[in-house]
């Protein structure tokens, strides 16, 4: 199989990806800047569906009014030219040093203010350009001291900005929708909402939790030690998966963001699997960055491997779906019993209390005996994967 990306598969860019120089804490630029209107045109070129963008991508921070506008203007021709689609934008909180302490939860209210007009242009933009989502990245909202930060309040501060983003885009009549994107730690030492979970639990204590869900990163959940895979299901599974970062990642250690595929290859099989058959019709989007050792060549085969990578998956994993000893494995696996409710319709604790079967006449040796076929079904899932 030789897989070739169309737009169909809605693969999605940042600029902020094959735009990166290559600079880290440790060296310096090893490429040079790459216009927004070039990336838009090279990723279409590569089969790519869509585009995104910080504001600060897009646009520098110190553009005068005439420039911001050509800017604009260059990069919406761009999508003109090649059909191009913006599904989702964010706003850089993390990399002036102005929000060193933070932006939504920084100590200084002037800052809070400040990275709020900040995000609400952004929005209008993102809005003319189309977009439909809206990812909210805390890097800098966290704290290295205990002392530093009184997290309730750090709290209350992050959930006061998210109504107010969510009453902005209500009031205007945007079709946006908020994505919370969790990540344990780095750039600062811990970060509120570091996981999925935690930022499941702090949505619902928003004034329209409707309009927030999450966009879960691969890097970021096994950074943490836990299986992406699950966050994702668990994110479906409370209709909160708005948007999805895709990238590799090497166990717990600094976020690598490496092209899809790369690093834990049985994960990204069972995230592919998972996407495909459980209901996600959002972009596919990578959020990599092209190793530093690489020139501009190896910028687009490195964007272009992470599409190759996810679409050979999804043959692998089609075709483990369709093989009939997988069938069989699953069904002496008893899956289909973990779909079926435990209790009867209607049923009540006293009636489960009255079932003998359910315990006095339950034989719990036999059941403790029975094996669940559980290595056959993960063999045939590596078979798959390997192509045997």
């Amino acid at each position: 199989m030789d897989p070739r990306p169309t737009p169909e598969d809605r693969f999605s860019f940042g600029l902020w990806t094959v735009g990166w120089q290559g600079r880290d804490p440790f060296g310096d630029a090893t490429r040079a800047p790459l216009d927004p209107a070039e990336a838009v045109r090279n990723l279409a070129g590569l089969g790519a569906w869509g585009v995104t963008f910080h504001d600060d991508d897009l646009v520098p921070p110190d553009a005068a009014p005439a420039e911001r506008e050509r800017r604009i203007t260059d990069f919406r021709r761009a999508l003109d030219a090649t059909g191009m689609t913006v599904p989702m934008a964010t706003t850089n909180l993390f990399t002036h040093p102005v929000f060193k302490d933070g932006a939504f939860t920084a100590n200084d209210r002037d800052v809070r203010r400040f990275a709020l007009r900040k995000t609400l242009r952004n929005i209008d933009l993102a809005a003319e350009l189309g977009a439909r989502t809206y990812v909210a990245w805390g890097g800098r909202e966290g704290a290295e001291s205990g002392a530093a930060k009184s997290v309730p309040d750090a709290l209350d501060r992050l959930r006061e900005a998210f109504d107010l983003l969510g009453a902005y885009v209500v009031e205007q009549g945007y079709p946006l929708r908020f994505a919370l994107e969790p990540k344990p730690n780095e750039p600062r030492g811990d970060l509120l909402l570091p996981t999925v979970g935690h930022a499941l639990a702090f949505i619902e204590r928003l004034d329209r939790p409707e309009l927030f869900g999450v966009n879960p990163e691969t890097g970021h959940e096994q950074m943490a030690g836990l299986n992406f895979p699950h966050g994702v299901a668990q994110a479906l599974w409370a209709g909160k998966l708005f948007h999805i970062d895709l990238n590799g990642q090497h166990g717990v250690k600094y976020d690598q963001d490496l092209r899809f595929g790369a690093g834990d290859l049985r994960a990204a099989f069972w995230l592919v699997d998972l996407l495909e058959t459980g209901g996600y019709q959002g972009p596919r989007h990578f959020d990599f960055k092209p190793p530093r050792t690489e020139d501009a060549s190896g910028v687009w085969e490195s964007a272009a491997g992470c599409m190759r990578n996810y679409l050979l998956l999804r043959e692998r994993a089609a075709a483990f779906r369709a093989d009939p000893r997988v069938h069989a494995a699953l069904r002496d696996s008893r899956l289909d019993e973990l779909a079926r409710p435990t209790l009867d319709l209607g049923e009540t604790p006293a009636a489960l209390l009255a079932d003998r079967t359910a315990y006095e006449d339950f034989d719990v040796t036999a059941a403790a005996e029975r094996g669940m076929a559980f290595e056959r079904l993960d063999q045939l899932a590596m078979d798959h994967l390997l192509g045997v």
